[in-house]
């Protein structure tokens, strides 16, 4: 009952959002008056959309497993917390909730902006076709509700890897960030159909676009916790394809924040809004693409079907066919003076701009380059951590000369201080961060002390700056935690240490002036597995802790997983891995110590409260709309 009942709800949300899209075409066309109501028709397939997908969590819920989806991925063992986040899990699943998604945000804007009723028709229009959209690939390519042709009794379980608490909230939240920018995206067609563009739209988009982002920016971070947590290598990024997917729209969507800003000061700046609208919900498909279709290998993507990949590239095709039809068409009407100060944060802006396409571009190239190069019969090679690490650090080290740059800077022209003390202070703060690096370690990196320099030099300014100017201080908020990320992910990737041990009850070794004792080990029986726990002690003088890595056996996918045990501290963390059995007794044990790895999360944290912030209380369409008029 519950099956049919989701199917139907999810057949009535794409088959009333393909009769409303069309109908409104027809409407604009012709220049009909429109008698149906797209707020009321968003906010009812929202609710239709949330049922459907309530269907779907009590069928994971009751262990229903005459249905497919359910069958492959849940067990009757499995914890209820995991039955729910296997909704989501698997591919027909993801994809569910992607449509549920997408009415949820349409629903949302149809709340909202009563006062720009046309605008907002049209936006909710084109979030309509994007709804039909999906929803014909959910609903013929990819149906959760479909009935299984073999009779499973107790489910195949949900993959071990995936059995954590960070996929609980790690894929939601990324599909609230892909999907938020096709609300950017909406509005920037909306303007672009428009007969007469303006810059309303972004006043109108920008809280939306900070919320996408807000969302895309701590689904990664949570996605890098759950692999550093989860996977037992110790790393927090991988460069992984899907890893990369995620990455590329948050690098465009940062981009794209700040030309939307820009734009209250220079109307130049649209044209890069618009352009950027564009790429990053171009970017967010492509990444669905490569997750769906299994074109690139990944730990992430699922089951290989070139046949979900064909119909992604359809609508990724279409979109940007349309998108860039109109850009040429409207683009005579977007042009404006040139930003000619080359001192002033507005062409700052502009360099972060082409700074982040740079990156994005290289992040794209070093993705899709090897299958590329095996697709022109060349033979096959491997793109990995050196490329992307060597090409990042340069830009990683403009990116912060830059943003610590830019509390001194006015919009317009001129700074806000002498370029005397603006010198005197970068250099200062270059020897700062030096001095506080050589303290935290024996040996010197050029490199990373470059970085902690750079770090201080954002830091001190713009904890100066959002002194001076509170107004602006939520924004500087996130320049900072920029700032200590980046510390943190070059001091990991420098001043990180491991050894490999084959250790036994009684056996002790040193790392890192520690003292590491193996004490014992343990077998218990979990809800869906049995473990191999093992007892390692640290000390050193009068401290001491002790850390309980596992070995995970999961039966009914016959697979092994080990589970690390992690002690923080404000410098890094020790991180123990329990490998296999190696002889009787004795086992495998992989010891790291993983330098400031914390500061990655703190400092991304950061960044995220500071657009929390800006959402909460400083960005409002009223008060951007009345900024906007002014200029």
């Amino acid at each position: 009952m519950m099956g049919e009942l989701g199917h139907f709800a999810l057949i009535w949300v794409v088959v009333s959002s393909s009769l409303a899209a069309v109908y409104y075409a027809w409407c604009r066309h012709f220049s009909h008056a429109r008698q149906l109501s797209l707020c009321l028709l968003s906010r009812l397939n929202c609710v239709i959309a949330s049922l459907s997908l309530i269907c779907l969590v009590t069928l994971f819920w009751q262990d229903q497993f005459q249905y497919h989806y359910v069958a492959t991925h849940s067990n009757i063992a499995l914890p209820d917390y995991f039955k729910v986040a296997a909704v989501w899990g698997g591919h027909q699943g993801s994809m569910l909730f992607w449509v549920f998604t997408l009415t949820l945000w349409s629903a949302l804007i149809s709340l909202n902006h009563q006062r720009y009723r046309p605008l907002i028709d049209d936006v909710l229009w084109i979030m309509t076709w994007f709804i039909a959209a999906f929803g014909w690939f959910t609903l013929l390519a990819s149906n959760p509700f479909e009935f299984s042709t073999q009779v499973i009794l107790q489910g195949r379980d949900l993959n071990p890897m995936l059995q954590d608490i960070g996929l609980i909230f790690h894929p939601p939240l990324l599909y609230l960030g892909y999907i938020g920018f096709s609300t950017v995206f909406a509005f920037a067609l909306a303007a672009l159909v428009n007969p007469r563009l303006s810059t309303q739209w972004v006043a109108l988009c920008l809280p939306w676009a900070i919320s996408a982002w807000l969302f895309l920016s701590v689904g990664i971070l949570l996605g890098s916790w759950w692999a550093y947590n989860e996977l037992g290598w110790g790393g927090w990024w991988f460069w992984d394809p899907v890893e990369n997917a995620s990455l590329l729209p948050w690098l465009t969507g940062t981009a794209l924040l700040h030309a939307m800003v820009a734009v209250r000061r220079h109307k130049q700046m649209q044209l890069w809004a618009l352009i950027l609208a564009l790429v990053t919900f171009c970017l967010s498909i492509l990444g669905t693409f490569i997750v769906r279709s299994g074109i690139l290998t990944s730990v992430h993507a699922f089951a290989v079907d070139p046949g979900k990949g064909i119909a992604l590239l359809g609508i990724l095709a279409a979109t940007l066919l349309v998108g860039f039809v109109l850009l040429l068409k409207r683009s005579e009407g977007i042009k404006s003076p040139m930003i000619e100060a080359l001192i002033g944060r507005s062409y700052f802006v502009l360099l972060s701009l082409g700074l982040l396409s740079v990156a994005s571009l290289t992040v794209l190239l070093g993705t899709f380059y090897p299958m590329v190069y095996q697709l022109l019969g060349f033979g096959q090679v491997s793109v990995g951590a050196p490329y992307f690490n060597t090409l990042f650090f340069p830009l990683t080290a403009f990116a912060l000369m830059g943003i610590g740059m830019v509390p001194y800077l006015k919009w317009h022209q001129g700074t806000n201080v002498g370029w005397r003390r603006i010198a005197m202070r970068f250099f200062s703060a270059l020897a700062l961060g030096a001095v506080l690096y050589s303290l935290q370690v024996n040996q010197i990196n050029i490199g990373v002390a470059v970085i902690w320099g750079l770090g201080v030099w954002v830091v001190i300014g713009h904890l100066v700056g959002g002194i001076r100017q509170r107004k602006a201080s939520f924004m500087l908020c996130a320049h900072i935690g920029v700032a200590i990320a980046a510390i943190g992910a070059m001091m990991n990737a420098q001043h990180s240490y491991e050894l490999n041990q084959k250790m036994a009850p009684g056996i002790q070794t040193e790392f890192t002036h520690w003292y590491v004792d193996y004490l014992d080990t343990h077998w218990y029986v979990g809800a869906n597995y049995t473990a191999q726990q093992a007892e390692i002690k640290f000390s050193q003088g009068g401290t001491e802790f002790v850390l309980r890595p596992e070995r995970r056996h999961y039966p009914v996918r016959v697979m092994n997983m080990s589970e690390p045990a992690i002690y923080s501290a404000w410098n890094g963390d020790y991180y123990v891995t329990l490998g296999p059995k190696v002889a009787v007794g004795a086992y495998a044990i992989k010891i790291q110590f993983r330098a400031y790895i914390g500061w990655v999360w703190f400092g991304g944290l950061l960044a995220c409260l500071g657009a929390i912030l800006t959402l909460a209380l400083k960005v409002s369409s009223k008060e951007w709309q009345g900024v906007f008029q002014q200029t």
